[in-house]
């Protein structure tokens, strides 16, 4: 039940269904003045007259049925994602149209008849949804439905498909009646799949145009994720191979450190030389922690945010709250230096999201549990949409200005340790990102 809630697709069906059927009771003929003009037509031969109730009808019918139809593909779309059963796209609609023309019916003294119109409107936007295959938003869906719903309410206006189910609402049902009478009969069927065939083709040209454009977007998007994993690949490349360039500067100051420390004797030499052996380990185990990602040594967690806290906020005038827990601190299995990148990683983002707020705040937290470590960054900032929430995790992927590799890479970390990442993001409310790493025999 919470995720039919929280889709947004289904709350925009919903309102758009309310909209088609609340629309009859405010857009009355009184108020386009059709029933003056066809009681014009009443007195006098007047094909204009004529040509002007028939197109007032067809908008008025347009209008009513655009969001009737918008709303059951939303509905259609919003319950398919949410129960996983994309057979709901079709049987939706087909349960949604009659019974939003039965309620117009009853609240409205009109007659608005479910035809052959609005099956061949249902059976045509089925096939063009299942063909688009969901590559059109909302926007799209409006200028394509409309054109199309527009095209096909002219033949409502054909006097002899009538009897084919075609046009038996009161108001179409006037409108030929007029025509017959006046002998205006074959003009208005003329006219009438004129108008079909030009905006019936417009609709299916635009579509075939919108879907055609978004495969086109689709693929620039994917040759654009391609490039930026080959620039970091190959960037990463480059920065390996100039790590691996320094094991040899450090083995010579460690040779040089061995001499001084043969040749001078001195015990405040000799405490000079073991510090400098200590930091030339630590820079030897951090270059093999960068050269080789599955490379990992045991580090205390309150060690591991005290890294972090050097590396990112050392020398800015950033603030990040940090909350760890008491002693003791877990000991973990873990690549401190890749680890560190992707925690800054959140870090920044969360900054991002801050970043125009005068109570801006970010934090970052450790947590132990029996079996997992937990790393934590929150923020109370802009917060992400939940369309978003489902693509930050590809390659190139960005919410901001610029691209980028997202959160993909905080992604295959969590994952190279054999834990995971998750978020949990509110608009306007802030997003909070962890990190899971096991503890104990699972590591």
């Amino acid at each position: 039940m919470g995720k039919v809630v929280r889709s947004r697709k289904i709350w925009i069906g919903i309102g758009l269904f309310l909209l088609g059927v609340l629309i009859p009771l405010w857009l009355k003929p009184q108020l386009l003045r059709l029933d003056q003009l066809l009681q014009t037509m009443d007195h006098r031969t007047d094909g204009n007259a004529l040509m002007i109730d028939a197109f007032l009808t067809v908008s008025i019918n347009t209008i009513i049925t655009t969001p009737q139809f918008l709303s059951v593909v939303m509905l259609g779309d919003g319950m398919a994602d949410v129960f996983n059963r994309p057979a709901l796209k079709t049987i939706v609609p087909l349960v949604a149209v009659p019974l939003a023309y039965v309620i117009v019916n009853v609240m409205t003294p009109l007659n608005y008849s479910f035809g052959a119109t609005d099956i061949f409107l249902w059976l045509t936007i089925v096939v063009m949804q299942q063909l688009s295959k969901q590559k059109l938003n909302m926007g799209m869906k409006l200028l394509v439905f409309s054109q199309l719903i527009f095209g096909v309410a002219w033949l409502n206006q054909v006097p002899f498909l009538t009897q084919y189910g075609f046009g038996r609402g009161s108001l179409s049902i006037k409108v030929k009646q007029a025509a017959i009478q006046l002998g205006f009969g074959r003009v208005l069927a003329l006219y009438a799949n004129v108008l079909f065939f030009i905006f019936v083709a417009s609709a299916l040209t635009l579509w075939i145009y919108l879907i055609l454009y978004m495969e086109k977007w689709s693929i620039s998007q994917d040759l654009h994720r391609a490039q930026l994993e080959a620039h970091e690949s190959r960037s990463g490349r480059e920065v390996l191979h100039l790590v691996h360039d320094l094991k040899t500067p450090l083995a010579t100051v460690e040779g040089l450190v061995s001499l001084m420390e043969i040749r001078w004797p001195d015990p405040k030499m000799q405490e000079y030389c073991q510090t400098i052996y200590g930091s030339i380990q630590a820079m030897s185990r951090m270059v093999s922690e960068i050269l080789y990602e599955d490379r990992k040594n045991w580090c205390e967690l309150k060690e591991l945010i005290d890294y972090i806290r050097a590396s990112r906020l050392s020398g800015t005038n950033l603030l990040v709250d940090i909350e760890l827990e008491e002693e003791p601190h877990p000991i973990i299995y873990i690549n401190k230096i890749r680890l560190t990148r992707a925690i800054i990683n959140l870090i920044d983002n969360a900054l991002d999201a801050t970043r125009e707020q005068d109570n801006g705040r970010v934090v970052l937290r450790a947590k132990t549990l029996p079996d997992a470590v937990i790393l934590e960054v929150e923020d109370n900032g802009h917060g992400i949409l939940a369309n978003d929430v489902k693509k930050i995790w590809k390659t190139g992927y960005s919410t901001k200005n610029h691209p980028g590799v997202g959160l993909a890479f905080v992604r295959q970390v969590a994952e190279g340790h054999e834990g995971s990442v998750n978020i949990k993001s509110e608009v306007g409310q802030g997003t909070k990102v962890w990190i899971t790493l096991p503890l104990g025999e699972s590591q």
